[in-house]
């Protein structure tokens, strides 16, 4: 039995019938990752949020990054995003000296609550910054995240 159920997840069944519940509205709110490779392969800031398409997002206290003031391992870094911004779609995690700077991106199924939370790696101290896309605007919030131990590349 344990083998069948291995067998369907490796071959990617398990995934595609899961989207496809997903998709039909059978499992209501659950956040899924969105795949943007322009993103998640861009170097700098600009870069990531152009290939996001947020040329030029607004500051929001309705968006709040959470994790610790000091990370004693920058390998699992706990980071979470909390918006109050109704109609939020989309929420993305980024830090400003990672060699990538898009750690995390979550498409949001409308009426679900926009909180997500995510470990991510951080090799020096770095702001971590939450961009949120609700209707066609978007918003970001900012936090600086200490690491006292190597992360990615040290």
């Amino acid at each position: 039995m344990n083998n069948q159920r291995r067998n369907v997840l490796k071959t990617g069944t398990g995934a595609a019938v899961l989207g496809a519940l997903a998709a039909a509205g059978m499992i209501p709110n659950v956040a899924l990752a969105d795949w943007n490779k322009a993103a998640f392969e861009a170097k700098s800031m600009a870069d990531t949020l152009k290939a996001l398409g947020a040329t030029q997002p607004a500051d929001s206290s309705d968006v709040q990054v959470t994790g610790p003031d000091i990370a004693e391992n920058g390998a699992v870094v706990p980071v979470g995003v909390d918006s109050k911004i109704a109609g939020t779609t989309m929420v993305a995690i980024l830090i400003d000296k990672n060699p990538n700077a898009l750690a995390a991106s979550f498409m949001l199924p409308a009426g679900t609550e926009a909180n997500v939370q995510t470990r991510v790696k951080m090799g020096q101290t770095s702001n971590v910054y939450a961009l949120v896309k609700a209707g066609d605007k978007f918003y970001m919030a900012t936090k600086e995240i200490k690491v006292t131990l190597g992360g990615c590349g040290g």
